[in-house]
């Protein structure tokens, strides 16, 4: 960890802030939530706004096999374009938001978090690979973790709550075989 004198010189206002208590944390999603239901009527999730991102950019390659897919055609259909929908802004404003809290807590720096037996590239490489694979799982399981697990388990959806228990014990399961990376 660098000293204050340091960040000062490479411009940092301020040492870093530290982290928010998790349960406090809790509460604020939760808050979010139910704010997301009461002002628009559903929860939130991101899955969606990954797959209208990914319906959009293989319409810019392939339009026509995104107006014959069934899968495909179901988000480019009527007069608004694929990314004008309320996933993408939520997905949108929550990097924004994340960007900036982090630039305001002093906490933006570049970096590849990764522990000492793994290299930048094989971290990056499994990242990657993890990230593909919930996607895939997400549309699969007709949501990703914010949506099923929050929203879904909030409505107490018994489908949601099988997902989030299955979520933390096949992550559980694989941090026993990864872990030595990280220690």
């Amino acid at each position: 960890m660098e000293d204050l004198e340091t960040r000062e010189s490479r411009g940092a206002l301020h040492a870093p802030q530290p982290l928010w208590n998790p349960y406090v944390a809790g509460v604020m999603l939760g808050l979010v939530l139910l704010t997301s239901f009461l002002l628009l009527g559903h929860g939130i999730g991101a899955s969606g706004a990954t797959a209208r991102l990914g319906t959009a950019a293989l319409a810019a390659v392939a339009p026509e096999h995104v107006a014959q897919s069934a899968y495909f055609s179901k988000s480019v259909s009527g007069d608004t374009h694929v990314l004008n929908d309320w996933l993408v802004f939520m997905v949108v404003g929550v990097f924004v938001g994340g960007l900036v809290s982090s630039i305001l807590a002093g906490r933006l720096q570049p970096g590849v978090t990764r522990g000492p037996r793994i290299g930048v590239v094989p971290r990056l490489a499994l990242a990657l690979a993890g990230g593909v694979l919930m996607g895939f799982a997400a549309r699969l399981a007709r949501g990703c973790t914010s949506g099923q697990a929050l929203s879904g388990g909030a409505l107490l959806s018994a489908g949601s709550w099988i997902f989030m228990l299955a979520v933390f014990a096949g992550g559980y399961g694989l941090a026993l075989l990864l872990r030595r990376q990280w220690l």
